[in-house]
């Protein structure tokens, strides 16, 4: 009986210097820390987009999805 998958190809891994590969992760860490403030710690207290606009209205829906308490 004849098997109808085709050969696993052979795959080469991705190398990075450890150099560049911190860089990747301190840049990764500090927008999902940028990211979880505007979720989970900002109240709306500033304004980036005017007067009425808040970050935290933005958000607002997902904070409740994740968990956060906000009022």
């Amino acid at each position: 009986m004849s098997s109808l998958s085709a050969p696993a190809a052979a795959t080469t891994p991705v190398v990075l210097p450890v150099s560049k590969a911190v860089l990747w992760l301190v840049g990764t860490a500090l927008i999902a820390l940028a990211v979880y403030y505007f979720i989970g710690v900002d109240q709306g207290a500033y304004s980036v987009f005017g007067k009425d606009m808040h970050i935290h209205e933005f958000v607002h829906d997902s904070r409740h999805f994740l968990g956060f308490p906000c009022h």
